[in-house]
């Protein structure tokens, strides 16, 4: 089988109403595209039938592969992704597919030549984000705030769920990671930086849906402590690769 160059990598939780949507558009995208191409689907700790489901369909998309994981997380689940994975250029996707798939052209070469990541900004300027509740954009404002106080100054909008990684950035970066829930797109750009890998934020198109698996007021209050414990391993040294 040939090596692919992108590999679209998709964590997935009670998914099951929405992803076979979701893979039949990025499936219909690919199909047009002159190079070739994977999808990996990570299920983990799924209760409504979400690995069922995208492991029937794997009859019907032929580049489609799903893996089972029983331990909870998005970047648990993103971070096997990643090993799995096999594309010169590995791009997280959001079931929910809240970014129109086209967009990924953005991300790759020769759109960005000299970026070994690149991620997805509702921020940028030629962003645009729809229906989103103002309440949902206030909160998610002081979450980057705080994130570009404690680990990444001059990064807008690190928690949209769309990046991409160049192949040789995702191996030094995800086998690092200590961040298994919502926090982990933080420590794994804040690794990222420490090993001088250049970061650009892409301009997209954002739309809310309203089943959202973010409860925003909880999670929130862990992804502060996840901030700080970041930024405590930076100081110890926990990122660097000799350890």
């Amino acid at each position: 089988m040939k090596k692919p160059f992108l590999s679209i990598i998709i964590p997935a939780f009670n998914e099951a109403t929405r992803i076979p949507d979701t893979l039949r558009k990025i499936n219909a995208y690919l199909l047009k595209q002159d190079f070739a191409s994977e999808i990996v689907v990570i299920e983990n700790g799924s209760t409504d039938g979400t690995y069922q489901i995208v492991n029937e369909m794997q009859a019907e998309i032929n580049c489609l592969t799903v893996l089972h994981e029983d331990r909870r997380g998005k970047g648990w689940a993103v971070q096997q992704g990643m090993y799995h994975a096999k594309g010169d250029y590995r791009f997280i996707c959001d079931a929910d597919l809240s970014m129109p798939i086209e967009e990924v052209a953005k991300f790759m070469p020769p759109a960005e030549l000299s970026a070994p990541i690149a991620i997805g900004s509702r921020e940028a300027v030629g962003a645009a984000r729809f229906n989103e509740p103002l309440y949902r954009h206030l909160i998610g404002r002081v979450f980057n705030f705080l994130v570009r106080v404690i680990a990444l100054p001059g990064l807008d909008d690190t928690q949209c769920g769309f990046k991409l990684f160049r192949e040789d950035a995702a191996k030094d970066i995800f086998p690092l990671l200590t961040s298994f829930g919502w926090t982990f797109d933080v420590e794994a750009l804040f690794i990222a930086r420490k090993m001088g890998y250049k970061i650009v934020e892409i301009p997209i198109h954002w739309y809310h849906h309203p089943r959202s698996t973010v409860k925003v007021f909880r999670d929130s209050f862990r992804m502060g402590l996840d901030l700080i414990k970041i930024r405590i391993n930076g100081l110890l040294g926990k990122y660097d690769p000799q350890t």
